[in-house]
């Protein structure tokens, strides 16, 4: 006889009704379709009416071809240590029993000393929340749920390791902060989003999100892979309350095969473009350009370039080499000013605005080189790939990666950068200081 859990939570935090939940859960789900598929997203738990429609955000993302999905649970109610599991066949919701995959649970339990507890499954909303979701965006799927107190994220990204085979997915449940005002929440959730993006482990507190473990789990293994979280949304639960004394924030993150700034380059060239030209003919008009609808990872913090050339001749550049704001901010920031604010030219006037051709470059961030000569400096640059900064007290310049096609000797690379920040072309000094970055390209 088949051992089958009942969900203890359902009429509470998402209908109990099958018919009502499927209404719901349709009703939540963006209509436009994703352009990627992955094996691992982040999405809140909180009930259906306050994070469904961010959480339905990141199932959209959620590769529905895979075998089992891993659901990784922060403890609400029950004091653990370490990570345990269901010693039950299937978990019954009102879309029906979802399989529980028990020769994987059986693996975690000998491998990794996952325990059994029915007790930490008899009521824990962090984990039933995403089983009527895997149900509807993966139907093929079993599970495989975990539920965790306190415990090592580097022990959870272990088993994320060993299972990222192509045939699992893995869903990390968590909110982000609690009870703050909205205006403190938004600032704290944002810092959260930075540390998220930027795969930092460090500094992640249990006050960032409840589920941090989990989180950090996945930002460690990502961090292995080269792999980067994606935003799909923030939100906080004043957004359908109204009340902005006391809320719980709320995000959504998918995992890409690669950096952000490629992931923007394959998916949304044309509209990082578009933007870039919308803010320059707002400009010739005399007014500022604000984007409507616009893909929610250029939210994020970003730097980047934006150059104008006309018959092949330059005709305006500047950028950001740090991220310092969202990169929607700094594309429309720097079309504007490579259009009217490079002081090597004229402002940009009407009749050139079809003519000329905009270039974006996506800048990652910088990396200290650490030499003591030249010669060491000169060992560590790779040409055709490594965009530099140079630095010494008042003195900077930096030259994109696309500058090596017209100065291919790293000689004379360094010798003109030199040159651009008004130092000689033989000059070093123990506070010379160099940083070197990568940057996509998009035109």
């Amino acid at each position: 006889m088949e051992n089958i859990l009942k969900v203890t939570q359902a009429g509470v935090f998402y209908p109990a009704d099958r018919d009502e939940l499927l209404v719901m859960i349709a009703a939540l789900s963006p209509d436009e379709e994703s352009p990627y598929k992955s094996n691992a997203i982040i999405v809140p738990h909180a009930g259906y009416i306050y994070s469904g429609m961010i959480a339905a955000k990141g199932y959209k993302y959620l590769n529905s071809e895979v075998e089992n999905v891993f659901i990784i649970a922060p403890s609400h109610y029950v004091r653990l240590y370490g990570t345990v599991t269901s010693s039950a066949d299937a978990i019954e919701t009102p879309l029906g029993n979802i399989r529980i995959n028990n020769k994987i649970v059986e693996e975690l339990h000998q491998d990794f000393g996952v325990e059994f507890s029915a007790e930490a499954f008899s009521r824990e909303h962090a984990l039933e929340t995403q089983l009527p979701f895997v149900q509807k965006f993966a139907p093929h799927s079993a599970i495989v749920p975990l539920i965790y107190g306190c415990e090592n994220f580097a022990n959870i990204s272990k088993i994320i390791e060993r299972y990222d085979n192509g045939a699992n997915a893995f869903v990390i449940s968590s909110d982000l902060s609690h009870f703050y005002p909205a205006r403190e929440n938004i600032r704290m959730d944002t810092y959260t989003a930075s540390l998220i993006e930027s795969n930092v482990t460090a500094n992640f507190e249990s006050d960032n999100a409840c589920g941090a473990v989990g989180i950090c789990a996945l930002l460690d293994y990502a961090n292995k892979k080269g792999n980067t979280l994606i935003r799909l949304g923030l939100t906080n639960s004043s957004k359908v309350t109204g009340d902005t004394s006391s809320v719980v924030g709320y995000g959504s993150w998918f995992m890409f095969e690669g950096s952000k700034n490629e992931f923007i380059k394959k998916y949304y060239t044309k509209q990082v473009l578009e933007i870039c030209r919308k803010s320059i003919t707002a400009g010739l008009h005399k007014s500022s350009f604000t984007p409507g609808n616009y893909p929610c990872v250029l939210d994020e913090s970003g730097a980047c370039f934006v150059s104008l050339t006309s018959a092949g001749r330059l005709r305006g550049c500047i950028g950001s080499v740090i991220a310092h704001r969202p990169l929607i901010a700094d594309l429309i920031k720097n079309a504007y000013s490579a259009a009217f604010a490079d002081p090597r030219f004229k402002p940009l006037t009407p009749d050139e605005l079809y003519e000329i051709n905009i270039e974006v470059s996506l800048l990652s961030a910088p990396e200290k080189l650490i030499f003591n000569t030249e010669t060491e400096l000169m060992e560590q640059i790779v040409p055709r790939r490594d965009g530099i900064i140079i630095r010494d007290g008042n003195y900077q310049a930096v030259f994109l990666p696309c500058v090596w096609e017209q100065l291919p000797d790293k000689t004379e690379f360094i010798q003109a950068l030199k040159e651009k920040a008004g130092l000689d072309k033989s000059y070093f000094s123990e506070t010379f200081s160099a940083f070197r970055f990568s940057a996509v390209e998009l035109a």
